[in-house]
């Protein structure tokens, strides 16, 4: 897995905290250089600094808010004149708001969707040129376990990722002759800061705290496929095996798990 990382570069949206700080790591552990986006400069240079200290790498770091459309334009082109050679981009930025359909501001649902759909889209669309011209490349995006099972308060958020998956689906099968691969990211949940936006009452994480991931562990399985041809990467494996029940059983699916459906 070493031999794979070394001296490549890797963007990594979101790379401030939780999941993408924890990607940056290892990245950077395996002898990669992290390309770090983020809002929060001042994170981002502490991570810059800790990485040079830690493994001699050295980093770059890019402020930027994914849902504003011309920052991202104006970091896209700064990344591209700055860097000769991309070889992987992990879009990990995402937001969720858990709220019943009717209670949800309109603010929060444009944000959502400019988040975790259209600045991934634009992100990936502008690097697979990027991709294309070298005949290789990994795009790796961080979808949910929300984009194949909605759950009540979620239905805003299930809908941005269930169009993340047929996204990457589908542009698997478009550069599959480029030298490009492309992985879907399938998560329940993690322990991260998410949460504080989207269950700031607590009761979700309650509700299912002895089931959260660690974002390292989440982050280290990710970076152990980077460069692989590998298709999805799904965690927890029991709620992958609840979800293809799902698919094929819907109705008894939603009779026998309404409790656990309801745990927001």
């Amino acid at each position: 897995m070493q031999n794979r990382l070394i001296n490549k570069k890797v963007i990594v949206t979101g790379a401030s905290s939780g999941i993408g700080k924890e990607l940056v790591w290892h990245i950077a552990r395996c002898g990669g250089i992290p390309i770090m986006l983020a809002r929060s400069i001042e994170q981002l240079n502490n991570q810059r600094q800790m990485l040079k200290q830690s493994f001699g790498i050295i980093g770059y770091v890019y402020q930027v808010d994914l849902q504003n459309n011309e920052e991202r334009e104006r970091t896209i082109e700064q990344i591209l004149k700055e860097h000769e050679q991309i070889h992987g981009l992990i879009n990990n930025a995402g937001a969720g708001i858990f709220e019943f359909v009717k209670d949800t501001k309109q603010e929060d649902i444009d944000r959502m969707f400019q988040l975790n759909l259209f600045a991934l889209i634009h992100l990936t669309k502008r690097f697979l040129l990027h991709f294309s011209y070298y005949q290789s490349g990994h795009i790796v995006n961080v979808a949910s376990q929300a984009g194949k099972i909605a759950t009540p308060k979620s239905a805003v958020y299930a809908s941005t990722k269930h169009a993340v998956l047929g996204f990457t689906n589908a542009l698997r099968l478009e550069v599959k002759k480029e030298g490009i691969s492309v992985t879907a990211v399938n998560l329940g949940p993690v322990r991260t800061n998410f949460f504080t936006a989207a269950d700031p009452d607590g009761i979700y994480q309650k509700n299912v705290g002895r089931l959260m991931l660690e974002p390292d562990d989440v982050a280290q399985k990710i970076i152990r496929h980077l460069f692989t041809n590998k298709r999805e990467i799904n965690l927890p494996s029991w709620m992958e095996i609840g979800s293809k029940l799902y698919r094929i059983f819907p109705r008894t699916a939603e009779r026998l798990l309404k409790r656990q459906f309801n745990k927001k």
